[in-house]
């Protein structure tokens, strides 16, 4: 074995004894990083300074303000407004509250960019509220772990953000943006009608009707939670300002709405707040500096061209090799977690999937769907944990109920996937 394969080796096998001794993932990916440059003999100072060059990227100031932004919105009454929106859309038809689900998950999702902040908030409203309707709690929280990881592809996605990153900051942020519309609401059709046909089977009922006299104020509450989304979606495609720009605006707007307009909390609660967001926000940008450290030892012993020429070696077949490539981001994202698997897999299956003939930003979207299914799947699975733990049943429960949203989804992901006009008709149009 030549010294590259030793040191590739060297790479996975440390990395994963890592991840096994159940060390934090950045602490994996560092380490590894310096044991295969020490067999090297490759002076250690690279990883610093390739640590520090990663972390030197105006567009990481994006994602503090998106996470800061959503963290405001979380700990208001914002869920429950856009609850009271999803009702009045949707909450008529039969099963109506599963459908309500949906469609504020969705609505979140476009606020927070989060499928975490997505079932916290959501599903501490909706599954109590669905299981004194008569919902099996089981069901419930399938339903709403299903539908949260809908935050993760539509935008303003922190996720794609990362990708981006990940990908050496030459794929457009707006672009990705624009293509996540469409493969969300898709993804909210399709959970919706499943919700329909489980309503049916089950005998569930209609939600109860909104009385005329609240249109107006759920309208107008509705509309005053959207235009978070709204600001930082309409400034970054009209062009009026940046992604970074219209973080930071509508981190201003989301403070003035949650302390001043509702006051649904005190202003003490900003520090609680700044906390979390400082914690969550460190933990980001350590992840992302190890993962640049991991992609340069990557990139040095061109790791990715030897799994482009592998993978093509397999088949030159882009269905076959993008059927591959979704199987293994499935497996992948069961034991780890959504922001370590972007920044590690993205510059090495990139080179493969644009060898083929894929845009990047449609890549994108399917790598965000496939790893956003993945926070549903045991035994990391952080999105079924929580919903578990907020409907107050097991993992095997949870698991059981939310199958046959899992099996819809993957569906979706196949369409997106080898159907790339419906992710890339919004980003072609407006270019």
């Amino acid at each position: 074995m030549d010294s590259t394969a030793m040191a590739a080796c060297i790479l996975a096998g440390s990395f994963i004894l890592f991840v096994l001794l159940r060390f934090p993932i950045a602490l994996g990916l560092a380490g590894s990083s310096i044991l295969t440059l020490l067999y090297l003999k490759v002076p250690l100072a690279t990883i610093g300074q390739t640590m520090i060059q990663g972390m030197n990227s105006y567009s990481l100031l994006t994602i503090p303000f998106f996470i800061l932004a959503g963290q405001i919105m979380s700990e208001g009454k914002m869920a429950l407004r856009l609850i009271n929106l999803a009702q009045l859309i949707v909450g008529g038809i039969r099963g109506g509250l599963a459908m309500v689900n949906c469609v504020a998950c969705m609505f979140f999702g476009n606020i927070s960019g989060s499928a975490i902040a997505d079932v916290s908030s959501i599903g501490s409203v909706m599954i109590p509220s669905m299981r004194k309707k008569g919902y099996d709690n089981d069901y419930s929280v399938g339903v709403t772990v299903s539908s949260a990881i809908q935050g993760v592809v539509v935008p303003p996605s922190h996720n794609l953000v990362l990708y981006s990153l990940a990908a050496g900051g030459g794929i457009s942020i707006t672009s990705l943006f624009l293509a996540g519309i469409v493969p969300g609401i898709l993804m909210c059709i399709s959970l919706m009608a499943t919700s329909y046909v489980f309503a049916v089977k089950r005998g569930y009922e209609k939600g109860d009707p909104v009385a005329r006299k609240d249109i107006p104020r759920i309208l107008l509450d509705g509309f005053m939670s959207l235009m978070t989304a709204v600001i930082i979606l309409g400034g970054i495609f009209t062009g009026w300002f940046t992604a970074t720009e219209s973080g930071a605006i509508a981190c201003l707007y989301a403070f003035i709405l949650t302390f001043f307009i509702y006051r649904d909390i005190p202003l003490k609660r900003m520090t609680v707040i700044l906390k979390r967001t400082f914690r969550t926000v460190s933990m980001v940008l350590f992840l992302i500096a190890a993962s640049a450290a991991f992609s340069w030892v990557l990139a040095y012993l061109q790791v990715p061209g030897m799994i482009t020429d592998w993978m093509l070696g397999i088949s030159d077949n882009p269905i076959l090799i993008l059927l591959i490539i979704n199987i293994l981001l499935l497996l992948l994202g069961a034991p780890m977690d959504m922001a370590p698997l972007i920044l590690i897999m993205t510059p090495i299956l990139l080179p493969v999937v644009t060898s083929i003939g894929m845009d990047p930003v449609h890549f994108g979207i399917i790598l965000m769907l496939n790893l956003g299914i993945g926070l549903l799947t045991p035994p990391v699975g952080t999105v079924l944990f929580v919903g578990a733990a907020i409907g107050n049943i097991t993992i095997s429960q949870a698991t059981k109920a939310m199958m046959p949203f899992f099996y819809v989804l993957c569906v979706v992901l196949l369409i997106l996937t080898y159907i790339p006009g419906i992710v890339m008709w919004l980003p072609h149009l407006v270019q």
